[in-house]
């Protein structure tokens, strides 16, 4: 390697310092500027505070979730899935949430990488925000189940419902059942390909039963399902709806069906 690494790490430490300020703010708080953004542009807000002991806290001072609940429901991030990997995050880099708070406690010498932790986490907090467009599985049908129950009672929904008239039809359970004005109405939520192709084969399983019913199906990004998949599912299965993020259609083709 002809690189003079000497140099270059030279070099790599004057940029990185420069990127990083602190700016009194004359309430025993130091602000901390960093080269780390929010999705629109805005920079984090980190805070640097002397603690009993010796200690510096680095904290955000609550702005993080602030910031994001303006597009955002943040109560969300502490439920089911999204609770979770919020847990996992905060875990992963020993940081702690108190009241909305984020903050890591370090020492004189350890400052720069608890920066770096922080930031990290903060940025992890806000991918969290991109699971209302790009659904991981488990947390598409918790939502979806919250959805439905918004727009149907939830004593006229069964999840899971097995259709006994159909052979084996424990290997082929229906995502949802709702009562139906006049038929029951199947829901299958389709979060990615594989489910395409499993409610496919319910469907043509139903069909073949000659089950009475209409069905509607559900999906977390319709355009991101192949369209051959697309097609056979369409031949088989009712109503569509495109995403979670069309809720007037969802609600106008569910509630036009349930009882």
């Amino acid at each position: 390697m002809s690189l003079d690494l000497t140099q270059l790490q030279d070099r790599l430490c004057a940029l990185m310092c420069a990127e990083v300020r602190l700016i009194d703010r004359k309430n025993g708080r130091l602000l901390v500027t960093t080269p780390f953004l929010f999705p629109d542009g805005d920079p984090y807000l980190v805070y640097l505070q002397e603690r009993p002991g010796g200690v510096l806290r680095l904290t955000d001072a609550g702005h993080t979730l602030m910031h994001l609940s303006y597009e955002n429901d943040i109560d969300k991030f502490r439920e089911g899935s999204r609770g979770r990997l919020f847990d996992q995050i905060l875990s992963e880099q020993d940081v702690i949430e108190k009241e909305g708070e984020f903050f890591i406690d370090s020492s004189p010498d350890g400052l720069s990488n608890a920066l770096f932790r922080l930031a990290q986490t903060l940025t992890k907090i806000c991918d969290l925000t991109f699971l209302n467009r790009a659904r991981v599985e488990s947390t598409f049908y918790e939502d979806l189940t919250e959805v439905l129950s918004r727009i149907v009672p939830t004593e006229k929904i069964s999840q899971d419902y097995i259709f006994a008239e159909m052979a084996n039809a424990e290997d082929y359970p229906i995502d949802y059942r709702i009562e139906g004005k006049d038929d029951p109405l199947f829901v299958f939520g389709i979060p990615n390909r594989d489910k395409a192709r499993l409610a496919t084969i319910v469907l043509e399983r139903l069909l073949r039963a000659n089950a009475q019913f209409e069905s509607v199906l559900i999906f977390a990004d319709q355009g991101s399902i192949p369209r051959k998949d697309l097609a056979r599912l369409s031949n088989a299965g009712g109503e569509m709806v495109a995403s979670l993020d069309a809720q007037e259609d969802l609600r106008r083709k569910i509630t036009r069906r349930a009882a």
